[in-house]
Order: C-alpha cells, then structure tokens, then sequence
C-alpha cells in the first residue's frame, strides 16, 4: 500500500537504503518515445550522493538498468521495469540503533504501524528510494519535451538565508554552477558556509526550494478533488523532510488585500494571459498558463551527530549519537527529485486532459 503514484503515468517503487537494491515499474508511458539514457544517468547523477562535501560521503553510481517496456531504443508503451544496484552499503552503522528510535525518523513510526522495522539506514523510509522517482520524471521530461514543456527547480533557501527577490526561468540554470544549487551566486556563498557549519557543529539545515514549470498549456487539473494543486501537493509532500507546500505568493499572500493579489487578465496577441501572477499558474485548481511556481520546504536533516534524548523499544531512556553518514542539508540533492515530481505529475494531467474533450479524442 502507497507505494504507487500516478493515475495514467504511474510509478510504483520497490527497494530499501540497505537492499541490494532498488526499482521500479512505469506504467502509462506513450509508446514511440525515443529513450535518451544518458539525460536519464545525468539527473540521476544530480541526486546521487557524494557529489561534494556538503553532501554525504556514502557512494553509489546509481547506474539504472531498463528490464522491459523497450525495443530498439524507444517505449513499446507497455510497463517499464528498472532497477538500480546498492553498492556501498555500511549496515554496521546502524547496530547501535537496531533498538533506539531516532529523534524525528521514522523507528518509531515504523514500529508503531509494522510491530518491527528495517533499522539499516532507515529501510524503505529512506530517501534512497526517491533515486526511482528521478529516473521516472527524467523519462517524463523527455515526453513533455515534445509539447515544450520544461521544469526546473533551485534552492531559494537554507536555514534563515534567502534569495531576495524572483528569480527568472531562463536564469534558474545558473543554479548548476555552485554546490548549493542556488542561481545567486553571493547568496550561494552565504548558504555554503552555513551548511559547512552546520556539519561541523554536528548539526543540519533546512531550507526551501523552488520549482517553476513552464510551457503549460491552460487546462490542466481535474475538479474538485484532484486539482493539479492538489496532486502536486501531494507529490512533493511525499518527499522525504518535506513539512511545507505552497503556490504562487502562498502564505504571503494571504496576508494582502485581494486587490493586492487578484491577477487580472490580459491580451497579448490575441492570446488571454495574466498581468501578474499571485496565483502561481494554478486557478481552481486548472493552469491558467502562467508559469507553475510552487515552493518546497525542507525540515533540517533528522540524522544529526549531536547527542540527543530518545527511548528504546525496551522503554529504557537513553543518550544516542547517531553515526553514519548523512548530509548536513539535504535541499541542494533534492533539486533533481522535485523536478521529477512535478514532471510526473504534469504528465499525468497531461495524459488525462486527452480525454476530456469531445475534440481531442
């Protein structure tokens, strides 16, 4: 249960942190695509861990491997299976662990709802799984591609340090110039440094990223319960770490008047467009085709080396360290994972609008 995503596109993932690996299976993908594998190993190559030293130092190649739902290079349209080995597993990091439940992981929980749990690495909690969410939105991308759509993401914050001001969708590239991910060079800087000292003090930060997909077509969404909001909400809320969701000028704007935030409409060309957009793309729950702008928060990384209170599933009280290794802030990895919710669920609505109207049958 809950381990598929999609209603037309969808995934359904297998695996945990210290298996000897992990999967998964697309359904619903158009048949005739013409697979480009290395922009598939590149996104995956942007989550991968140990890229750097703000990053964990566990290392995996993170080569995939397609099993089916191809020939000659492109979809058949029939289910895609894949499969990415684990290589660089250190299990005995989490023997001190097997019976103390970790400040604001999943031990407990898991315990709670399964009555025993995976204590390697956090087993299918683990943000390892979302390695298959990549692979799956890097194959979304090249189909959205063809209607040119395209999604990008970049971190607008870590800890109490922001981007200022909005940051332009041709510019967000400038982002894969530093290891932070961030398109403001200065402000890259600044969000380095808190992190290599975050990691020195043994502790973590958090921080927000920010997504933009653009090229979407007005029409998207399904009322009342699937609205594209909602779904994409629900994607990214499934990230691991994440605690906030919003679009557009999100809780901010619901400090202002509405003649404040309102998006009045406009014509350019012969086309209907707004002259802002507050509304970040999204009205009703249907594009308006505006750009998409959502922004993710990320709680601090729970793994920390600091000492902390906790209990056992003996109920002893204890002091517990925790070793491993782990990232000081996970936001700059999680740039590729949100991009690859979004494309999924873009595709998604994508494939469904095909059979609402009379005319696109």
């Amino acid at each position: 249960m809950g381990n598929s995503f999609g209603e037309i596109f969808r995934l359904t993932t297998f695996g945990e942190s210290h298996g000897v690996g992990i999967g998964g299976v697309i359904d619903g993908c158009p048949a005739g695509l013409v697979i480009d594998m290395d922009a598939i190993q590149k996104e995956l190559d942007r989550r991968k861990p140990g890229q750097s030293k703000i990053t964990t130092s566990r290392k995996e190649e993170d080569e995939v491997v397609f099993h089916s739902g191809t020939f000659e290079g492109k979809t058949t349209g029939t289910p895609i299976g894949f499969y990415i080995a684990n290589k660089d597993q250190r299990s005995a990091d989490y023997s001190e662990i097997k019976k103390s439940y970790r400040p604001s992981h999943a031990d407990y929980t898991y315990d709670a709802k399964y009555g025993f749990r995976d204590y390697r690495g956090g087993g299918r909690s683990s943000a390892r799984e979302t390695a298959c969410r990549v692979v799956t939105g890097a194959l979304a991308k090249q189909v959205l591609a063809i209607k040119n759509i395209e999604i990008a993401a970049f971190v607008k914050a870590v800890g109490e340090i922001s981007i200022p001001q909005e940051v332009d969708f041709n510019s967000i590239h400038l982002a894969e110039n530093n290891l932070v991910r961030c398109p403001n060079e200065i402000v890259a800087a600044q969000m380095e440094a808190a992190i290599l000292k975050a990691r020195n003090e043994g502790d973590s930060l958090g921080g927000v990223v920010q997504c933009v997909i653009s090229g979407v077509n007005p029409g998207l969404g399904e009322p009342v319960f699937d609205k594209f909001n909602a779904v994409l909400a629900h994607a990214m809320m499934s990230i691991n770490a994440v605690k906030g969701f919003e679009v557009g000028s999100g809780f901010q704007g619901c400090t202002e008047y509405g003649s404040m935030q309102n998006d009045s409409f406009v014509l350019d060309k012969g086309i209907i467009k707004t002259s802002t957009n507050n509304s970040g793309g999204i009205q009703g729950g249907i594009t308006n085709g505006a750009e998409v702008r959502c922004n993710i928060g990320f709680k601090p990384v729970a793994t920390i080396s600091k000492t902390q209170n906790t209990v056992t599933n003996t109920l002893d009280e204890v002091a517990l360290a925790t070793k491993g290794r782990h990232d000081p802030c996970v936001v700059p990895r999680a740039i590729p994972i949100v991009e690859a919710m979004a494309a999924i669920v873009t595709l998604d609505f994508l494939l469904r609008s095909k059979t609402n109207r009379i005319d696109q049958l």
